[in-house]
């Protein structure tokens, strides 16, 4: 058996620094963190090659002193405990093992100049310089002397993890290390919008925001400008066993989402964590509201006493324990759906539909009901439809709504305006004749539409019985048929080119990954070109999609590409982006079709690939056979 021995100081440094830091970006949350605690009022962050090769952090903060400087590179020294009860620790940082260990593994520079007075605790000799520099090259002091540089901090990290190619050799690209500094430095100054940041990357400014910015103002600057109009502002206070417990931030409404959960940010006393509870919460606020496929976009600040919640359970500090975690998550749930029930019927497309809504009210039609002498509804008033609630004392129930007219000229009605008729009357419907004689459905194994119901599914007749077609899943396929079909063919006959290119804004990162497959979507018609570093310019579309929104594709093919990224081979990368083209294209539920429509739908489905299954795996549609049906009604 090996004889037990003490480890010595720079192993001790890399290991620490194994647990504190894994990439660039848990370097820069460190100095970052530091610089906050420090009392900063402005930071500024310049990354070069996404940090692999050099990270700078400067702060107008406190500032320290020589031996401050040379304490705070040991390890488990700290400033921010002041006595030994860790319970009511209130700063972002306190172990004490950021600096030693980021030092341990790389080149760093640390300047500082502290303000007049020199801080509390710290002596300083009268002839002491204004600022000093110390330098540590993997946790070997390479000298050190004055700097000049006004009060504050500046630190630098260089060529990290150059002495360690272990983990060098698992960092990623410069550009996907790049993205995770700049999630890191988002999350940051939007827990504290009191402090201006800037961010530099390659000498260019990606991030710029001002200090005394309100929560909301800073939350949808940098999240997304649509926020400030398709959120809901959330300021809600509960007591709690150990006092007061507070939950405030921003909420996109239910129909403004994104197909992955990166934009859920959260954070508690003012730390950024990515909690399961938390993350369970949110998912349950909106478990009616959005479908499983689909994610909120929030920023949530939950503030409570320190004691009721243990902060020490991770190294890197992102995640936390709750000492009520029932009644935390009852909380955030109830305090989400209730500030979106007092948002009302808000949508995140209302302001893009109200220029529509007076012409299409203005096709409304009113049909009379005809009734006899004795007060009872005719055999051919049956097919007709109320057009305004009777006066007197018929009891009624639910809502009135009259009729509209489609683009043919044909009335039609929404299962969303359904009358409830007098008690003394029968309930009215309206039957819609075909416009051509429907085919025989004996030679259709879908057979022939006869109706929509719920503006979602069609009900079709065929030969041994009655078939039922959700037509968004139906249409979702045939589109992603045609699309693949699309991208073993002339690229150009699949492409609908614009007549005026569409600039779509998005995140520089999603920037970076759609103009790295630009080349493959292409080939399926949907023609990218990158127009600066957060836009992208498109000017063709798939022949399948043309007419859709560019901007809501965009976004979610990103979403696409975040989510799975290089995991996937091509093959299954392509089919999952696909999908979510198909998706934009297809006929969504509630949109009212014509018998045509309808026929039209069924007939592709006969003739496209596995039309029996949607691109998410639900099926498109069902059979009750003639005896299932019989079975019902008690006839076998």
């Amino acid at each position: 058996m090996a004889t037990i021995r003490r480890l010595p100081d720079t192993l001790i440094n890399r290991i620490a620094a194994g647990e504190v830091v894994e990439r660039p970006a848990s370097a820069l949350k460190e100095l970052v963190e530091n610089a906050i605690d420090s009392g900063a009022r402005g930071i500024a962050i310049r990354l070069t090659e996404g940090g692999l090769e050099g990270i700078e952090v400067t702060d107008d903060g406190c500032g320290m002193g020589p031996d401050a400087m040379a304490l705070a590179l040991e390890r488990h020294a700290t400033s921010k405990l002041p006595d030994e009860n860790i319970e009511q620790v209130v700063t972002l940082g306190f172990r004490g093992e950021a600096l030693p260990s980021i030092a341990s593994v790389s080149r760093l520079t640390i300047e500082s100049r502290p303000h007049q007075p020199a801080p509390v605790g710290e002596s300083r000799e009268p002839n002491a310089p204004e600022g000093w520099r110390r330098v540590v090259d993997h946790g070997a002091l390479a000298g050190e002397g004055p700097a000049a540089l006004p009060p504050g901090t500046r630190i630098r990290v260089e060529r990290l993890f150059a002495q360690v190619p272990a983990r060098r050799k698992f960092l990623r690209s410069a550009r996907a290390e790049y993205a995770a500094c700049l999630d890191i430095v988002r999350r940051l100054a939007m827990a504290r919008p009191e402090v201006g940041f800037t961010l530099e990357h390659d000498g260019r400014r990606v991030l710029a925001v001002q200090p005394g910015e309100t929560m909301a103002q800073r939350v949808a600057r940098i999240v997304a400008r649509e926020l400030a109009e398709d959120g809901v502002l959330i300021d809600l206070e509960r007591g709690g066993p150990a006092g007061a417990v507070r939950l405030t931030g921003l909420a996109g409404l239910p129909t403004f989402n994104r197909g992955v959960a990166d934009h859920q940010y959260l954070f508690v006393n003012g730390r950024p964590v990515r909690d399961k509870l938390l993350i369970g919460a949110v998912r349950g606020a909106y478990a009616e509201m959005l479908s499983r496929d689909r994610h909120a976009v929030l920023a949530l600040f939950l503030e409570l006493p320190p004691e009721e919640v243990d902060v020490n359970v991770h190294p890197a500090k992102t995640e936390v324990r709750f000492r009520d975690p029932a009644f935390i998550r009852g909380f955030i749930v109830s305090g989400l759906r209730h500030a979106l029930d007092a948002g009302g019927g808000r949508s995140a497309q209302s302001r893009f539909t109200a220029g529509a809504a007076a012409p299409a009210m203005a096709s409304w039609q009113a049909e009379p009901i005809e009734v006899n002498p004795a007060g009872q509804p005719t055999l051919a008033s049956l097919f007709a439809r109320q057009s305004s609630p009777p006066s007197g004392g018929g009891a009624y129930a639910g809502h009135w709504a009259p009729n509209r007219v489609n683009e043919a000229g044909q009335a039609w009605r929404g299962h969303e305006a359904a009358v409830m008729a007098p008690a003394d009357m029968q309930p009215a419907a309206r039957a819609e004749a075909a416009d051509a004689v429907a085919p025989d459905a004996i030679a259709h194994p879908l057979g022939v539409a006869r109706g929509q119901v719920a503006g979602a599914y069609i009900v079709a007749e065929a030969e041994d019985g009655l078939v039922i077609v959700d037509q968004h899943a139906a249409h979702e396929r045939i589109t992603l048929e045609r699309l693949r079909a699309a991208g073993t063919g002339d690229a150009l006959a699949a492409a609908q080119v614009l007549l005026l290119p569409e600039v779509v804004e998005l995140d520089e990162p999603d920037c970076d990954r759609l103009e790295e497959a630009a080349s493959t979507l292409a080939v399926h018609g949907l023609s990218l070109e990158r127009f600066g570093p957060s836009a992208v310019l498109v000017r063709s579309l798939p022949t399948a999609l043309a007419g859709g929104d560019a901007s809501a594709l965009l976004r979610d093919i990103a979403d696409d590409l975040a989510k799975n990224g290089a995991a996937l081979l091509l093959p299954e990368r392509l089919d999952a982006v696909l999908g979510t083209m198909a998706c934009h294209g297809s006929v969504r539920s509630g949109r009212a079709l014509s018998v045509a429509e309808m026929n039209a739908l069924l007939r592709e489905m006969e003739v496209t690939p596995r039309s029996g299954q949607c691109n998410h795996g639900r099926p498109t549609w069902v059979k009750l056979a003639h005896a299932d049906i019989e079975k019902l009604f008690g006839r076998r």
